[in-house]
């Protein structure tokens, strides 16, 4: 009982900021007729404006919604590269405005290259732990090692949380320093800030709770091996 418990209090715990993400882009993801062009159509424009030479928007994987700054482009998921909504024209100008931090080499854009490569091996890390750990449990069948292992595991998961925390900033200036000014211009009727506003955060905050969220892999690979 006291181990369920704790399984869903935890769950609620890792897995709130990503339902909360998931219900913000959601709850303003409706067509919206009057909006003159695409989240896709959008980002041309901007890229074009702002003059950031050699970027390309692409029509991405649904989730794939990124600036890559090695290949220099910017793709959207189907629904925000072709769709006219809020949610859809939000995170277009979100991901143009880190195209514009790394264009301009500012001093944030920084962020990614010094902690994104760490937080990747380090979670690449504690997968391999948990891989491992089936294998640990049938040859020395030992709890104390099962636990060490389940402890190397949670606290490399947690650290690779502190990491995408860290580039907060970076993401924190592509929504409100970059994009939210740029919608204000008229991009999107006043009445419609707020809610360009909500997602915009929502998009700043996505890979923080996604990597938040994988700590209870955990949890599953424990149970599974109880």
């Amino acid at each position: 009982m006291v181990y369920l418990i704790a399984v869903l209090l935890l769950s609620a715990l890792v897995y709130a900021p990503s339902i909360w993400v998931r219900i913000k882009l959601k709850r303003h993801s409706g067509h919206l007729d009057w909006l003159p062009g695409t989240g896709g159509e959008l980002a041309e424009h901007l890229v074009s404006r702002f003059e950031l030479d050699g970027v390309e928007v692409r029509r991405g994987n649904p989730g794939e919604d990124f600036y890559s700054p090695e290949d220099r482009f910017i793709s959207l998921s189907p629904d925000h590269y072709d769709g006219k909504s809020v949610t859809a024209v939000a995170v277009a100008t979100h991901e143009v405005g880190h195209a514009i931090q790394f264009c301009r080499d500012e001093p944030v854009s920084h962020l990614r290259k010094k902690y994104l490569g760490r937080a990747l091996q380090i979670r690449r890390f504690g997968m391999i732990v948990l891989m491992a750990m089936p294998i640990v449990s049938g040859v020395l069948r030992s709890p104390v090692m099962l636990l060490v292992f389940g402890a190397i595991a949670v606290v490399t998961m947690l650290v690779s949380v502190m990491m995408y925390v860290a580039i907060l900033p970076e993401e924190m200036d592509a929504s409100f320093n970059k994009a939210m000014p740029i919608l204000e211009e008229g991009y999107l009727p006043k009445e419609h800030l707020p809610a360009a506003r909500g997602v915009l955060k929502a998009a700043a905050y996505t890979y923080v709770a996604a990597a938040l969220a994988e700590v209870l892999n955990f949890w599953r690979w424990f149970r599974f091996l109880r």
